[in-house]
């Protein structure tokens, strides 16, 4: 279980939303900062409420 706003929970997430890898540099999701995963899984969900 990941606690909500950790680094395995933004992985989670993105996964769930179907980003298995970075869409730019394609590195798997486990390899970066949480930072970034939070900056990804904002952007993805700003797509899906269309904001």
């Amino acid at each position: 279980m990941a606690y909500k706003g950790s680094k395995g929970w933004y992985v989670k997430e993105l996964k769930n939303m179907g980003i298995k890898k970075h869409p730019i540099e394609q590195k798997p999701l486990g390899k970066y900062k949480t930072y970034i995963l939070r900056k990804l899984y904002l952007q993805e969900n700003n797509k899906e409420f269309g904001t």
